[in-house]
């Protein structure tokens, strides 16, 4: 039996299904769990002399804390021994396996999982935040701004760069590796989205819509700081869910629009072979009732084409 580390079967895993993966990020996650909670434990062993000692060495003290990265990284490992054993690098039971083995030494995370929800800025509020927010000044009060017309998640928003933007049609397109679902997905932009857009400062040779101070990308940080200086309990993402609730509760917009313009995927899978398309226009109207709300007008308005 040839003789490989824990290390070098695991880049040669990811060597061998990087490219199947949905998005360079992907990889980028494998890669940064294995080196921060992996190798430091196993990294140089063998991998035929990985057991159950060494498994629970690297997620025991992580299994209550984070358990979703315990999780992913407890299915990682899996994976890498599973692919040492087919190429003869081991042999015997994976000792990362869960079911029958893992599931009897450490709590499901289920049990383990707290469900935090993102904090979200009650609907009737809106209307205050937004005239406070578009008194701030700096790119990244102008992104946060522009996340709450789109709906769109805020690092969607911070890696958007003018080459997705259309001005002149009005959509945005954020190509299916900066998406959660993997697929393209067009956004509409509101008359209030693309008057944002236009009044933006450009730099020259620079791509990012969004730029921070020196340049690149804004942080993950930058948007919920200003909120932190305007006082808000809530946070960036939580406006997906004011988005989400206005839309239910004051308007009469279909479920599914409403769905299609946070870009969910469907769990219902007849549901998801009757969409089509993607309702661009529809979205636009919805899109452009939703940012008129946020300016204060109390009653969006129902276009008769939803009547169809």
């Amino acid at each position: 039996m040839s003789e490989k580390t824990f290390e070098q079967a695991a880049t040669a895993y990811i060597e061998a299904h990087g490219d199947s993966w949905k998005s360079p990020k992907h990889r980028a996650q494998w890669e940064a769990t294995l080196k921060a909670y992996v190798y430091p434990v196993m990294g140089k062993l063998h991998v035929r002399d990985v057991g159950q000692e060494q498994v629970l060495k690297v997620l025991e003290p992580i299994w209550k804390t984070k358990n979703e990265t315990a999780s992913r990284v407890r299915g990682r490992i899996e994976s890498v021994l599973d692919w040492a054993t087919v190429r003869k690098y081991r042999s015997g039971e994976n000792p990362a396996r869960w079911k029958g083995h893992l599931d009897h030494l450490l709590a499901a995370p289920s049990k383990v999982k707290k469900v935090e929800h993102h904090r979200a800025l009650p609907i009737d509020e809106m209307p205050a935040f937004m005239t406070d927010l578009r008194k701030r000044d700096g790119m990244a009060a102008r992104a946060l701004e522009f996340t709450i017309l789109t709906a769109a998640r805020s690092g969607e928003v911070r890696g958007a760069s003018w080459s997705e933007v259309d001005l002149e049609a009005g959509i945005w397109t954020v190509p299916a590796e900066r998406m959660k679902a993997g697929k393209e997905h067009r956004v509409p932009l509101s008359s209030a989205a693309l008057q944002l857009l236009k009044a933006l400062p450009r730099v020259e040779k620079g791509e990012h819509v969004f730029y921070a101070p020196r340049g690149g990308q804004l942080s993950d940080m930058s948007l919920t700081a200003v909120m932190r200086r305007m006082e808000v309990d809530a946070v960036p993402h939580g406006f997906r869910s004011t988005f989400r609730d206005w839309a239910g509760e004051r308007t009469h917009y279909p479920r599914e629009l409403a769905e299609q313009a946070l870009a969910h995927a469907l769990d219902n899978k007849v549901e998801a072979a009757y969409r089509r398309g993607d309702a661009l226009e529809k979205r636009r109207q919805m899109m452009t009732d939703w940012a008129g709300y946020c300016a204060g007008k109390k009653k969006p308005s129902i276009s008769d084409f939803l009547k169809g």
